[in-house]
């Protein structure tokens, strides 16, 4: 019409065949069951006698269920229980000893003491042989323990005492254990003389020359020998050093007592200043104001020592795990002798840097003290920041001894870590790039805003997560899981969580 030609109509497509197989994410088009994502189906865990029709599965769990629960693997979600004295009874390590390494504020301390209730259950006794903060005392409270103060104003630790050693030297004596009688007496003069000899190196910040310690060691037999059930005190060592008594002067080989005296000086010097006073006077030259028992949990609790007493606080944690060891020995000895039933012990050594910067020498004073841990049936953690702190030790004999720690533990929990550590640790431990990527994202800082319900700051990634190590197995990433009696125990910001009263009305 009007000269307008009739348009032709278009040829329509032809469709494709649709598949008989529906697409993982449905159909297009109504009732088709389109969805933009699939959720993840739910997983079970159980075991064989109750999924039996199951059998076999397709993932295993990974983690060996031994020891204390700790929480769930990050990647399958299963229960992960580990501890190094139960790891170590089931031979999935050779030593029942573990490091903790991580920075600050991402749960080491709770872990350790999530491990200390789990360990006390199986009737393993923890001991915290020195509490800085303090993060173990109301868990060792919670558990029955002692709980002895040590600082100023507070008790003091004399670190002449041998203990229960005396005691328990007598027991085995009247039952004619004579050779179980000498190695209690010989263990606890060994103890006290290196105690003795970190506590002058400590004050005068420099080492005991040979023959300081061929007199410390004689006097401090002498003291024992004359001792009954009073334990001496740095007084009665300084005046016996003074007295000059022929098996002194024997010892060093001295012409006369004046030759004696010359050479004896700085020893004199160096005993009158810890017995004259001052914060190292007051700690460790009276009485122990409170004696470790040996069948019940305790902690020395350290956090009344200022932090920047740097030096007070290593004789304190040195003297701390002299007689906590020393403790250990008397039950094991008893033990041995048929006296008492046998006990196991749990030590944790906390701040461990800390007692390592003192000076050259320490390392292997804890080194000494540490490694007997098998043989005397002890299993230890030690707690660390990062391998900085080992490395950080100006004599290389010392950062030898002190990375000797971390090679020796049977296993090894590292946190969050930042990326300039991985070097150091991978020359001790074998960490794959992957499990180094791991805990570097765990270093990352948490995000800016509150939590939009309760208000607080969300933790960082890293909090309570841990990589487990053993040897150079792949590492079994967990997550701490705390019930809610742990929490409030574990809440090491009590005095951040009550809102302040300045300008309240």
């Amino acid at each position: 019409m009007f000269g307008r030609s009739k348009s032709k109509a278009k040829p329509r497509p032809t469709r494709e065949p649709q598949p008989l197989v529906d697409p993982a994410f449905g159909l297009a088009g109504r009732g088709g069951g389109r969805m933009r994502l699939v959720q993840a189906p739910t997983e079970y865990r159980a075991s064989t006698m109750q999924a039996c029709g199951l059998w076999p599965f397709a993932v295993g769990a990974g983690a060996p269920i031994e020891g204390a629960p700790l929480g769930h693997h990050l990647s399958t979600g299963a229960a992960v229980c580990a501890d190094p004295i139960s790891w170590f009874r089931a031979g999935i390590i050779r030593n029942p000893s573990a490091v903790v390494l991580s920075n600050p504020g991402v749960g080491k301390s709770t872990t350790v003491a999530h491990q200390l209730i789990g360990l006390s259950a199986f009737g393993t006794i923890p001991l915290v042989l020195g509490d800085t903060r303090p993060d173990y005392v109301e868990t060792v409270r919670a558990l029955g323990g002692q709980v002895i103060s040590i600082g100023p104003g507070r008790g003091s630790l004399n670190v002449l005492d041998p203990g229960e050693a005396l005691e328990a030297a007598k027991r085995l004596q009247d039952a004619g254990k004579h050779a179980e009688y000498e190695a209690v007496m010989g263990d606890a003069l060994s103890r006290i003389t290196t105690m003795v000899n970190a506590l002058i190196t400590i004050h005068r910040a420099g080492p005991v020359n040979e023959e300081e310690t061929i007199v410390l060691d004689r006097a401090i037999r002498l003291l024992l020998e004359r001792a009954s059930y009073v334990p001496p005190v740095l007084g009665d060592l300084l005046a016996l050093v003074k007295e000059a008594p022929e098996p002194l002067r024997a010892a060093v080989l001295a012409l006369d007592e004046a030759d004696y005296r010359m050479r004896t000086r700085g020893l004199v010097l160096s005993l009158s200043g810890l017995t004259g006073g001052g914060t190292l006077g007051s700690m460790f030259s009276r009485r122990t104001s409170e004696p470790m028992r040996r069948d019940r949990p305790a902690v020395y609790d350290l956090s009344a020592i200022a932090e920047t007493d740097t030096d007070v606080r290593a004789a304190a944690l040195m003297a701390c795990w002299s007689a906590g060891f020393g403790t250990v020995s008397v039950a094991q000895a008893l033990a041995d002798a048929g006296l008492e039933r046998r006990r196991h012990y749990v030590v944790v050594l906390d701040e461990l840097w800390q007692a390592l910067r003192v000076g050259h020498g320490m390392a292997q004073r804890i080194d000494v003290l540490t490694r007997l841990n098998r043989r005397e049936g002890i299993g230890q953690i030690m707690i660390f920041h990062t391998m900085k702190d080992l490395d950080s030790l100006s004599n290389e004999e010392d950062r030898a001894i002190a990375r000797g720690f971390v090679e020796r533990a049977g296993m090894v929990m590292c946190g969050a870590l930042p990326r300039s550590e991985m070097a150091r640790l991978t020359s001790v431990v074998d960490f794959s790039q992957t499990e180094q990527d791991l805990l570097v994202s765990w270093n990352d800082a948490p995000p800016w805003t509150l939590d939009q319900f309760g208000g607080e700051a969300p933790p960082p990634p890293g909090r309570g997560r841990f990589l487990i190590k053993v040897g150079g197995r792949p590492g079994i990433p967990i997550e701490v899981k705390l019930t809610s009696h742990e929490l409030r125990l574990a809440n090491s910001n009590r005095r951040w969580t009550e809102a302040s009263r300045i300008g309240a009305r």
